[in-house]
């Protein structure tokens, strides 16, 4: 393909997100009503479903027009069960939380058996093939409450811990992985009675990745994050009387998700202007990825119960739920722009201030009415879309 021909999300990509709309509502369901475990579990529950559509979204990075629909639909079927099952995860027994577990673990296993069978290694983002973390989630099948989701909770640190680290040195990677080949080539051989020297172990290639179809997709969930904001304004907006705070928050909150669409749009997930061209390491991208869009998830669960109560403060941790989230965003997005070499007045003056502001405002949110703390979220997101960089940048 020639840098002419940029390479774009496809029909099936398109189709694939669409489950993912589902997921992130019904997570975003589970934050309504916060509490501490609540958070945690929310926390894990959207790793599992984003941990799905990052391997396949890397899979049919690499494999372009060779994306297999077959794999694409089976991984969209198990997100949605998943997704169906949410609910009851922690709630009425975990009714449905089985078959959370199983068709996290089928597609994990499936996914990276396709990526196995193209022939070479996802050095990126090792999870996505090696699968570092789904031993503990195997171990949860036979586990009860709360031991079951602290093996989630360390299925999601292995998966972190070693894609960073692994990805970091992908020669050191590639060599573990030929000396694993050779020696289940060996043992094939013996096996099959044959002479191990009549034909040399295959070799094992880096998988190569296309730097703007992946910034696309991950472009597009944020704007999938944002759709769900969009809808908790709407849906919370019926069956309540339209008065003027109401007016102004429900504006407050379709400014502050006009805002982070428009930061997304113009700059990408880094969310500001870097002076490198250089694309973004897969170890610093996707966890940032993983907290920007979590903290999405978080604030569009806040901005609908804020709608629905614009006169009266925001309590019982729902106003930690929206500044939590807003700041776990900025403080994804300050990150990326840091390694992304951006200037030092940005990182001061609107990257570290905007990761502080959110909880700021979560902090007075219950002496101040509802459409104040909107309105104030709004503020912080547009302090960071004033940011001009200096010519030259």
């Amino acid at each position: 393909m020639s840098e002419a021909e940029e390479r774009h999300a496809s029909w099936l990509e398109l189709f694939f997100d669409l489950v993912v709309v589902v997921a992130v509502a019904q997570l975003a369901q589970r934050l309504r009503h916060p509490t501490w475990a609540g958070v945690a579990l929310f926390v894990l529950m959207y790793y599992a479903v984003w941990s799905i559509w990052t391997t396949l979204t890397l899979y049919s990075n690499v494999r372009a027009e060779r994306t297999r629909t077959r794999s694409m639909l089976i991984g969209m079927f198990c997100i949605a069960v998943m997704a169906a099952a949410i609910p009851d995860v922690a709630r009425d027994g975990g009714l449905h939380e089985g078959w959370f577990i199983a068709a996290y673990i089928i597609c994990r296993i499936g996914a990276s058996q396709t990526l196995q069978q193209s022939g070479t290694i996802m050095t990126a983002w090792p999870a996505a093939q090696l699968g570092a973390g789904l031993l503990p989630w195997l171990v949860s099948i036979w586990a009860d409450q709360p031991l079951r989701y602290l093996l989630w909770g360390l299925g999601l640190a292995l998966d972190m811990a070693f894609s960073v680290l692994r990805s970091r040195d992908p020669q050191r990677l590639i060599a573990v992985m030929e000396r694993q080949a050779r020696r289940f080539y060996a043992r094939a051989r013996r096996w099959e009675g044959a002479d191990r020297q009549a034909s040399p172990a295959p070799k094992v290639a880096a998988a190569v990745l296309d730097p703007a179809h992946l910034s696309e997709r991950l472009g597009l969930f944020v704007i999938i994050v944002l759709g769900e904001a969009v809808a908790q304004v709407i849906l919370s907006s019926s069956g309540m009387a339209w008065d003027w705070r109401f007016a102004l928050a429900a504006l407050a909150a379709f400014g502050l998700i006009v805002a982070l669409w428009w930061l997304t749009v113009r700059f990408g997930i880094n969310t500001v202007v870097g002076p490198s061209d250089r694309p973004m390491k897969a170890y610093v991208a996707l966890p940032a990825h993983f907290a920007m869009t979590a903290g999405l998830t978080a604030t569009a669960a806040g901005l609908g119960v804020a709608v629905t109560q614009p006169a009266a403060p925001l309590q019982g941790g729902i106003e930690w739920v929206l500044g939590g989230g807003l700041a776990c965003y900025f403080a994804a997005s300050t990150v990326l722009g840091a390694a992304a070499r951006a200037e030092r007045r940005w990182l001061w003056s609107w990257g570290i201030p905007c990761v502080v502001a959110p909880l700021v405002v979560a902090a007075v949110a219950g002496v101040v009415p509802g459409w104040v703390v909107v309105a104030s979220s709004l503020g912080v997101a547009l302090w960071r879309v004033a940011y001009r960089p200096r010519e030259g940048l």
